[in-house]
């Protein structure tokens, strides 16, 4: 085809015995934003990583505007217009956007920075972007580093761009400004691939939506002749409800009072500052901010892992009285009779051990059950089969270890070995980041499940679609302090991202 941009046929690739891509075609045209769906594990960003020059196809051919090219090297990925921008940003933090921008080009002679300065300059006035030349990355905002990702791939040609997850960190605001300025570039001819999990999106902003499923290519649709039920029907291959319940716990109780908690990093900055809310037994009560507003320093404030400068956390056990938690480490709060869970961000470094299996990992929790120097294996084994059962834990075995297995299986033995420590407390920090949808919405009810049983849950998201459907109250942080608190069941988008980016919002509950 005269506007076919990338071509694909037959592309198979294999680590050992894993076939991660087998035997896929696919058709990218310009002027066309594609979406790529697939659960976890299904070969989307393997399958990027061979056009972005990352791995290198096993068989099968890649053409670009019609003519077979072989792309063994991001060097040749750029020389074939192609750009990927990835979700974990590589910029050096004490350059300018500029000079990360020209970083690794060689132009011979010296590098003329105001040149170079006014280049970006143009193709941000071309598209829409919003960035200083001269900004140093360390000042930036997330998404502000991510408009130099672009700009970056851009400056070295490409009109091909794939972009891995673009709107995971972003406030409702920012995505709407990131799509507008897609828009612009599909609209200049520009060929635009983006992975992602948000259905919503992918609704609103592609043109045609790609489907992989365990490796195999399933098939390409219009965006405008599907739906979101569709869509996933063919990621997971056979149909899948997409509702999450949200009942009403009768009798909510006050489990966890935090009062005017401070929190100071290494250096003496501000993370947490005066913050103050109340989370309920019989409810999940959602934590929505920016990254680095506090979130992390939060919940590891609570659960004990870090130091508090001031404040309170009291912890209220059914018919006793308050205990401040603040100076008590994990261990010692367990002893104190204080049943919390915690799921945290870093799955393995924090969460479990990767060179274990998850009966070893189950074990962690549950080693004191041993009698004498020998510890009890039944229980952990037991419970490892029935996680392994029950969230349908891809391994070949309960003693397979846990860094070898996907993202999203690494979180469901976690998920799973925390629920089953029969919290009164559960805390998760972004739990179902990277995670397919199907396997999203198994761990949206566990927590719903786990609140009907009178657990207050504290779930720290960045998709504020599900926090608005899954939570009852939404605290959102800004800065390290606490912008409002809303009611999740009449709260809009627009409203929390508002408290997102600045301070002083009303207090809605």
């Amino acid at each position: 085809m005269e506007n076919c941009a990338i071509e694909l046929k037959g592309i198979t690739k294999r680590f050992g015995e894993v076939v991660a891509n087998d035997g896929i075609d696919l058709q990218l045209n310009r002027g066309e934003i594609l979406s790529l769906l697939g659960e976890n594990g299904s070969g989307k960003t393997t399958l990027m990583n061979m056009l972005s020059g990352i791995y290198f196809p096993d068989e099968g051919q890649i053409f670009v505007n019609g003519q077979p090219v072989s792309i063994r090297s991001p060097r040749d990925a750029f020389a074939n217009g192609i750009g990927m921008i990835h979700q974990h940003y590589k910029l050096v933090d004490v350059f300018t956007a500029a000079e990360n921008i020209v970083l690794g080009l060689e132009e011979g002679g010296k590098l003329d920075i105001k040149a170079a300065e006014a280049k970006v300059r143009a193709i941000c006035e071309r598209y829409g972007f919003d960035i200083d030349p001269g900004q140093k990355i360390y000042d930036m905002s997330v998404s502000q580093k991510q408009t130099v990702e672009i700009v970056k791939v851009l400056y070295r040609g490409a009109d091909i761009l794939i972009l891995d997850e673009p709107t995971a960190v972003l406030t409702p605001q920012e995505t709407d400004k990131l799509f507008d300025v897609l828009r612009a570039m599909k609209a200049d001819g520009k060929a635009i691939v983006i992975i992602t999990h948000k259905l919503h999106e992918v609704m609103a902003l592609s043109d045609k939506v790609a489907v992989l499923r365990k490796g195999k290519y399933i098939g390409t649709v219009k965006t405008s002749e599907t739906n979101p039920q569709a869509l996933t029907d063919m990621m997971v291959g056979h149909a899948v409800t997409l509702n999450i319940d949200r009942p009403r716990y009768e009798t909510p109780v006050e489990r966890l009072e935090v009062k005017g908690l401070t929190v100071l990093d290494g250096e003496g900055v501000k993370k947490l500052d005066g913050v103050s809310f109340t989370a309920l037994g019989g409810e999940i009560l959602g934590v929505a901010g920016i990254a680095g507003s506090g979130q992390k320093e939060l919940l590891e404030a609570i659960s004990g892992l870090c130091p508090v400068a001031a404040g309170e956390v009291l912890y209220t056990p059914d018919g006793g009285a308050p205990a401040d938690l603040v100076g008590k480490t994990p261990m010692q709060i367990r002893k104190a009779g204080v049943a919390m869970a915690f799921v945290p961000e870093d799955r393995l470094g924090m969460g479990l051990v990767g060179s274990m299996g998850m009966t070893g990992n189950m074990m962690l929790r549950s080693w004191k059950k041993g009698r004498g120097v020998f510890l009890n294996r039944k229980d952990p084994n037991e419970l490892a089969m029935r996680v392994w059962k029950e969230l349908e834990v891809v391994t070949p075995s309960t003693e397979f270890p846990v860094r070898r297995m996907s993202g999203g299986n690494v979180q469901k033995v976690l998920v799973g070995r925390e629920i089953a420590s029969a919290p009164s407390v559960l805390m998760t920090a972004y739990a179902v980041r990277g995670l397919d949808i199907n396997t999203s919405y198994t761990i949206y009810n566990l927590l719903t499940e786990q609140k009907m049983k009178g657990v207050a849950v504290v779930y720290v998201g960045e998709d504020l679609d599900v926090l608005l459907e899954l939570c009852d109250r939404i605290l959102v942080l800004c800065g390290g302090k606490v912008s409002g608190v809303v009611d999740a069941r009449s709260a809009t988008k627009d409203q929390i991202g508002l408290l997102m980016t600045r301070l002083g919002g009303k207090e809605a509950s």
